[in-house]
């Protein structure tokens, strides 16, 4: 007689297959990014979400949809960017991108913070969902 051993199966989830984006979706990610920054308010939002979330520091707080763009007109105007410690992971069609920033502003002290941006793969192009920006001591 032959006894039959129930096997086990292991459910495989989507989020243990994290890989990186490719090299043209990498580099079209981190021109964005770089862009959201640089570029103005008007051209974030051309790049964002429309109910997409964004974590900034106090006083800002945690804006959603509109309330970004009313906010966010304080906090443009950055005449350049450097982002070190880049990291770039992909799971389908979600990218998470996170990076140490260091902005500069004319008369202000450089801004550094630790920051994530996660974008959408949508309809063929890249839509930001969420930003997060950590201040650096």
């Amino acid at each position: 007689m032959t006894l039959s051993v129930p096997q086990k199966t292991t459910v495989e989830h989507a989020a243990n297959k994290i890989g990186r984006p490719s090299p043209a979706d990498q580099e079209s990610l981190w021109a964005m990014e770089e862009r959201f920054w640089t570029n103005g308010a008007d051209n974030a939002r051309t790049t964002t979400a429309k109910n997409a979330v964004m974590i900034f520091p106090y006083p800002s707080g945690i804006l959603q949809g509109d309330q970004i763009w009313h906010g966010l007109t304080r906090r443009t105007g950055w005449r350049s960017v450097a982002m070190a410690e880049r990291r770039a992971m992909q799971c389908g069609d979600i990218v998470i991108l996170s990076y140490r920033a260091s902005a500069e502003k004319p008369d202000l002290p450089i801004y550094e913070a630790l920051c994530a941006s996660t974008y959408l793969n949508d309809v063929g192009g890249w839509l930001r969902t969420s930003h997060q920006q950590t201040p650096v001591d």
